[in-house]
């Protein structure tokens, strides 16, 4: 069944569409580094056509700061367009307090439901300040769901419990702090119903952060393979435990290039992966690079095991 997202902002079909896999797109480029729409509306195509209901653009699988403001709007704009009343669309934004309200003005004037509060990057930061950053922009934005993405360990769960008492548009929390045993305790201070809890470290944690209360998780191998992320969703929701970790087992080699190296690669193995199906180019931008040569054959290699394994195809 289709869920539709109305203009206003409805916060109880927020927070159910939150508890699912949310992809976050890759921005693809052409041999002149441009960013290539015919490449992103296929991709993109290509996950709401397998399932996929909710979407974040502009995110850092996206390469959210390597893109100007102009590529910014336009790819959010060909999403909400592409995927009005298919998925939730979650526009991303970030840098300065202003700067990020103006962002969130803008995606919702494209039609956005949501906007994920990027992490913010200054050097130094204070518990006291990281609140006020996001609250100004909850008051400033009032009709818009807000997602803050969090990282960093210095933010509490009295933190995150004031934050949502403070902004009402706080709908869900992306938690990317690798420490499952934290969240759980984020989790039972905050409460679990009161927030739509997201596991923002992908696959790899998803089954972990999931006992603790997250009902979602974000995801970019989702690109290359929506129905391999999409099954592992299906049998965590059936409590499929040997299934999920049958997944887990499979993805592993790929996550693990992914996250080496402080995840230089990162984004470099999704795009050249997508590239070896022939739905985009493997190109990035400075400061990521391309992959070795040793590196695009273990990519190639571990495709054609998913491929063997069939077992995307079973959700």
């Amino acid at each position: 069944m289709t869920t539709h997202y109305a203009s206003k902002l409805d916060t109880s079909a927020v927070r159910e569409g939150l508890q699912t896999v949310v992809a976050i797109t890759v921005t693809p480029f052409d041999a002149e580094g441009v960013v290539d729409e015919r490449a992103f509306n296929r991709v993109l195509d290509r996950m709401l056509d397998a399932g996929v209901t909710a979407i974040t653009v502009n995110g850092n699988t996206s390469e959210f700061y390597s893109l100007t403001s102009k590529e910014w709007h336009r790819l959010t704009e060909l999403a909400i367009e592409q995927a009005r009343g298919r998925a939730l669309v979650i526009a991303a934004a970030g840098y300065d307090v202003a700067t990020a309200i103006e962002m969130g003005r803008a995606a919702q004037e494209l039609g956005a439901t949501a906007l994920m509060i990027q992490q913010p990057v200054h050097p130094y930061q204070s518990p006291e300040g990281w609140l006020e950053y996001h609250r100004s922009i909850g008051a400033a934005l009032p009709d818009l769901a807000l997602i803050p993405y969090l990282r960093s360990r210095m933010v509490t769960a009295s933190l995150l419990d004031r934050l949502a008492s403070d902004c009402p548009n706080v709908l869900g929390i992306k938690y990317a702090v690798p420490d499952p045993l934290r969240f759980t305790e984020v989790v039972g201070q905050v409460g679990s119903e009161r927030l739509a809890w997201v596991c923002g470290l992908a696959e790899p944690w998803a089954p972990f952060f999931w006992l603790a209360g997250a009902r979602g998780f974000t995801s970019g191998l989702v690109n290359v393979d929506p129905q391999l992320s999409l099954a592992m969703l299906q049998h965590m929701r059936r409590d499929e435990s040997d299934a999920v970790m049958d997944i887990w087992r499979l993805i592993q080699p790929f996550e693990q290039l992914r996250a080496a190296d402080a995840s230089a690669r990162n984004v470099s193995v999704v795009k050249e992966a997508l590239a070896a199906v022939g739905l985009c180019s493997a190109r990035v931008r400075p400061p990521l690079s391309l992959l070795s040569d040793s590196e695009r054959d273990l990519v190639g290699s571990i495709l054609a095991t998913w491929e063997r394994r069939g077992i995307a195809g079973g959700a």
